[in-house]
């Protein structure tokens, strides 16, 4: 989808500020909000992709205006009200109850619930599934695709339309962009493409440099060489 969250290759908001000796978390409720996520995650309620997708549906003002977290926690209030965990309702009266500085829920735990965290924690990435074999081999030429779908994709928007060479195939890779909707798995070849930074950003980009990309197989189609007429060749 074309949202506020696809911001490679925009321009106006300055530099990146590191945070010299940052902190893990800058507030307690930060450390909370990562616990509740790997919670749901660990229970199924819902996966990286439509956590990605809820955080892209937030309003352009909201998402420039919330810190990392902030927009972590306006997807899992989003995600959970749509999967029927929790209501509006029920999230604002816990809020009031809240803001009067009480806080009448019982202490729990669930040590079934924080062993499944722990192994997702520290088993191997289930993103890599049998699929089809890869259509492209390294070195061949291929363009993006010029759509702009309306749901979750992981193709930048200033790459598409693009020639670039197949650097590198990964295997078979869950895709995002049905896995964000309930459309299944849908596992395909993921490469590494690689693409000359002259080709997405013109003649003001950086002399010989080059920008890798990963990118499934849906995104892509056979292409021949792209012409070098009009680029930066110094």
């Amino acid at each position: 989808m074309n949202g506020i969250h696809d911001m490679g290759g925009m321009h106006g908001f300055g530099r990146v500020e590191r945070e010299p000796n940052e902190p893990v978390f800058h507030a307690e409720w930060e450390r909370r909000l990562l616990g509740v996520s790997r919670a749901c995650r660990a229970q199924n309620i819902f996966n990286q992709d439509e956590g990605r997708h809820g955080i892209e549906r937030m309003p352009p003002e909201d998402y420039l205006a919330s810190s990392y977290y902030e927009r972590w926690l306006h997807r899992n209030v989003r995600l959970l009200v749509e999967k029927g965990v929790i209501t509006r309702e029920e999230l604002e009266r816990r809020m009031e109850v809240l803001a009067q500085g009480r806080d009448p829920a019982p202490s729990h735990e669930d040590p079934s619930l924080i062993a499944r965290m722990l192994r997702a924690l520290t088993a191997r990435p289930r993103f890599r599934q049998p699929g089809s074999p890869p259509h492209f081999a390294p070195g061949d030429h291929v363009i993006t695709r010029r759509d702009a779908p309306r749901g979750h994709t992981r193709l930048p928007r200033y790459a598409r339309g693009k020639h670039g060479v197949i650097h590198h195939v990964h295997g078979s890779y869950i895709f995002p962009d049905t896995n964000a909707h309930g459309q299944g798995e849908q596992s395909h070849p993921l490469y590494s493409v690689r693409f000359e930074a002259v080709e997405l950003w013109g003649v003001s980009a950086e002399p010989r440099a080059c920008v890798h990309l990963d990118l499934w197989e849906r995104y892509l189609e056979a292409a021949s060489p792209a012409p070098t007429t009009g680029r930066n060749e110094t």
